[in-house]
């Protein structure tokens, strides 16, 4: 493929819209478009200064297209690093394929998914992981998300490896260089100072893989599983949670026979909701499937919430204790709410002897609500926020996302450890300038300075086309 040509592509959603910007790259764009472009002012665009904006007519020979706007942006000071033409034209469909095969019929080709962004990369405009960014931002979905992905995108992950990979890279040139005068027996890197980089970077890479653990969460979303009897509320809960009403609610039990699910933001993340089947004894033959799926969707969540019948709590209390323990020893690393519901149904003083019992119950969080009056449901949101370490989201600190950085990071520190491994045992610098070289690598695999097609050709496939 080559990167040196004139490519094209629309920059906005297909479809019919008040506006469609299409986007030409390339040495020939500012050219090419100002062959079929006739300014109202009747400036040419080859002589414009780059970052302007200009009114006129795309035309093929006497036939007028479209009134459009042209954006210019002149090498290198564009997105690609080449020069850079938008046209905003009507959204009609038919302005926009006719624009478009004007264009292919007349030195452009259609622009491969993630090639302007590609470009962008090859040109040193972004480095790897930034450009990377640029999709997470697009996907984005949520505050945090977001927020993510703007930092990483303005380079705050890139700089923070950078820094580390050029600190390395001067020691391992150091011991490199010790290794051409091996018979004067002369030390240039001082091992000392070595020591407490090495310490610093296993600490920093320590950071950023721990930190991925919340990212994953914030990037794909919580998936919370609500669980419990038949007719105890999960539906009339998972509809007052998303104000809609998405589950259908009935007196009859077994109603919801499939898992129902839906996503809802709060405070910034994302959480998915699950509505399952209840679980209990059952001879009917669809809801036994349903309640086997029940304990699929359990596996898969990150949190169960738990509802019992705040009503029958009072004559069944021990019974639902038994539940309870029963679930946390079937699934011992899964987060647990225990949600008392139709509490609009009881006395204070049976809440209040509630909140004793089940506060009692060690490893799980416990609310107590009106799913169908709608007290307590914002305590419960609140509640599950505490599942997220919005601490680091807060502190704006550097949080990992892409399970390709994670990987490196991981192949990063196991060469690190054994360069430390190797200074505590006074390995010689030919021995420790071997880790120190695999490490650098895994640094430059995150950043884009030691990368493959292959790679390349992965990362940018799952771009959108246009940018």
């Amino acid at each position: 493929m080559s990167y040196s040509d004139n490519i094209i592509a629309l920059a906005t959603p297909s479809g019919v819209g008040a506006i469609a910007i299409i986007r030409i790259s390339g040495n020939d764009a500012i050219t090419i478009c100002q062959s079929f472009f006739k300014s109202v002012s009747g400036k040419l665009l080859q002589e414009q200064n780059t970052h302007t904006i200009h009114l006129g007519h795309i035309i093929d020979n006497e036939r007028v297209i479209d009134e459009v706007l042209v954006s210019v942006f002149k090498d290198p000071q564009s997105y690609t690093g080449e020069n850079i033409v938008e046209i905003s034209c009507h959204g009609s469909l038919y302005i926009q394929q006719e624009i478009i095969q004007l264009f292919l019929r007349n030195g452009c080709r259609i622009a491969k998914p993630g090639e302007f962004t590609l470009r962008a990369f090859l040109n040193g405009k972004l480095d790897l992981s930034q450009a990377e960014a640029v999709a997470d931002l697009i996907s984005s979905d949520s505050e945090a998300s977001h927020q993510i992905a703007m930092q990483q995108m303005r380079g705050g992950f890139s700089n923070e490896i950078k820094t580390l990979r050029d600190e390395l890279l001067n020691f391992a040139s150091l011991i490199e260089l010790e290794l051409d005068f091996a018979e004067e027996d002369v030390e240039f890197a001082n091992r000392e100072q070595f020591k407490d980089l090495i310490k610093r970077i296993i600490k920093v890479l320590k950071h950023l893989i721990d930190s991925f653990a919340v990212g994953n969460v914030i990037k794909n979303g919580i998936p919370v599983a609500i669980i419990g009897e038949p007719n105890v509320g999960k539906s009339t809960l998972l509809n007052a949670l998303l104000n809609e009403e998405k589950a259908i609610v009935s007196e009859i039990p077994g109603t919801t026979r499939d898992a129902i699910e839906d996503e809802l933001i709060i405070g910034g993340i994302n959480f998915r909701f699950i509505d399952t089947a209840g679980i209990r004894e059952t001879k009917d033959i669809i809801e036994t499937i349903g309640i086997k799926k029940t304990f699929e969707k359990i596996e898969q969540s990150q949190v169960i919430m738990y509802l019992l019948d705040a009503e029958k709590f009072r004559v069944q209390s021990s019974g639902f204790k038994a539940e309870i323990e029963k679930i946390k020893n079937q699934f011992p690393e899964k987060s647990i709410i225990v949600v008392a519901n139709k509490v609009d149904k009881i006395s204070r003083e049976d809440i209040e002897e509630l909140n004793v019992t089940l506060n009692a119950v060690e490893r799980s969080h416990f609310i107590t609500l009106s799913s169908k009056t709608g007290e307590g449901v914002e305590a419960l949101k609140e509640n599950l926020l505490q599942f997220v370490n919005t601490g680091a989201l807060r502190n704006n600190d550097t949080i990992i996302t892409n399970s390709r950085h994670y990987d490196a990071l991981l192949k990063a520190l196991e060469e690190i450890l054994k360069v430390q491994q190797g200074m505590d045992a006074n390995l010689s610098g030919d021995l420790l300038a071997i880790d120190i070289r695999q490490a650098l690598y895994h640094f430059g695999e995150i950043t884009g300075e030691i990368t493959t097609d292959d790679l390349l050709g992965n990362i940018f496939a799952n771009f959108c086309i246009g940018k």
